[in-house]
């Protein structure tokens, strides 16, 4: 398996800043088409590209950023993908690595909304083969960032301990109680700084900026329903219900869309078979499943709706990983600090195994023809190294090839 903590992370940029936002833009976009299996898969299909591939950053800094994302409310693979674009290029670079990854499921399911809600897309054959294609992606990630990250008799306890009591104990703040547990946990085993200095990374962001940042965030927080109250508007009502929905949400998509129902159902926004007709569509859709918003904002209010929507539940995403990220810098490389990251990458490790197993193996695994094809999938990656976007490729024909021959 290729490893990243045994080569130099790769810090030169192109020539030019067009260049390299060119280079941003073309893989985060690679990542929004073939990107399937929802937020934990996105982190390992991340961790292929950006870590082992691309060595944009290594496995730790990545455990780290990936450790933020699950603390701060809103999309944590968004926020992770975003993280690695203003590392990489700046606000700009951060602006469209989210736009590259987000798009193609934001087109798709505008046009859903407009066109699309009696295809059955579900049903597909090849989307069941892209399922088979995440739970051989989550099991590649967990097994090396396992080795990074959990290598001593402590860490790999903690990390079995997590994925456990994220099994036994499925609420929304598990995930991020378990972190911080693991947290405390790591900074008293390894108080004596017996972890590894960390790569720096170099944030391009100064600290005033990502201040301001924070202030915007919770100005909007408090500010929208006050407009929405003085404003007859529906796009304002659209981007505060939105805003706040990103805003207060731990766990990812699953956990926003019932939020969102509560929110629009009753305010005759969208009827409940609409609603269910876009959840089924954001989860046969690459990309993450906040872009519901794109497809629940259309129908409440056209594309304009849509668009509204869009940049509402994805811009806390924004405001919160580029205002973290400054501190979140210096923090990490400080010794005591180390202790803690060490626990929560540990922790990290945990909850990936956990969602290795439900949801991504329990709604994808259904057969032995289903595990013979995730086998064959998890040996692309992992002995044969090709690339993830010939296994999605492998995967969506494999799922079709299943569903004519056991129908």
């Amino acid at each position: 398996m290729s490893s990243s903590a045994n080569t130099k992370v790769k810090t030169d940029l192109p020539k030019s800043k067009a260049a390299a936002l060119i280079e941003i833009l073309g893989i985060s976009a690679k990542l929004g088409i073939t990107s399937f299996g929802g937020p934990i898969a996105h982190l390992g299909y991340f961790r292929e590209e950006y870590v082992v591939r691309r060595k944009w950053l290594d496995e730790r800094a990545y455990a780290d950023l990936v450790a933020l994302g699950q603390f701060l409310p809103g999309p944590a693979s968004s926020q992770v993908g975003i993280g690695i674009g203003v590392i990489r290029g700046g606000l700009l670079g951060g602006l469209i690595a989210w736009l590259g990854f987000t798009l193609p499921s934001v087109i798709a399911l505008v046009v859903f909304a407009y066109a699309m809600q009696g295809f059955g897309l579900g049903e597909a054959g090849w989307i069941h083969g892209l399922k088979l294609v995440a739970v051989a992606v989550v099991a590649h990630a967990v097994l090396g960032m396992g080795r990074q990250l959990a290598p001593d008799r402590p860490r790999a306890t903690l990390a079995i301990v997590t994925a456990a009591v994220c099994l036994l104990w499925q609420t929304v703040m598990t995930q991020v109680l378990l972190i911080a547990a693991a947290a405390l946990l790591g900074a008293w085993r390894y108080r004596d700084g017996n972890t590894a200095e960390p790569y720096r990374l170099q944030i391009p962001v100064s600290r005033t900026a990502g201040m301001f940042c924070l202030m915007l965030f919770a100005v909007l927080l408090l500010g929208l329903p006050i407009l929405r109250q003085l404003s007859d508007n529906l796009g304002v009502a659209i981007f505060d219900s939105f805003y706040r929905a990103g805003s207060l949400v731990f766990g990812g998509g699953h956990v926003v869309l019932p939020l969102l129902e509560r929110e629009m159902v009753p305010l005759g926004w969208i009827s409940k078979e609409e609603f269910l007709a876009g959840y089924g569509a954001a989860q046969a859709i690459p990309g993450p499943m906040f872009t519901f918003a794109s497809y629940a904002g259309t129908i409440a209010g056209g594309l304009t709706g849509g668009v509204a929507a869009t940049i509402a539940i994805f811009l806390p995403a924004f405001l919160l990983i580029v205002g973290a990220l400054p501190f979140w810098n210096v923090l990490r490389t400080h010794p005591r600090m180390q202790g803690a990251l060490a626990g929560m990458n540990a922790a990290v490790v945990g909850i990936l195994l956990a969602a290795l197993y439900d949801p991504i193996w329990t709604t994808a695994v259904l057969s032995h023809e289903d595990f013979a094809v995730v086998a064959v999938l998890f040996g692309m990656l992992v002995f044969w190294k090709l690339p993830a976007l010939y296994v999605v490729a492998v995967g969506a024909v494999m799922g079709a090839i299943l569903q004519l021959f056991t129908g």
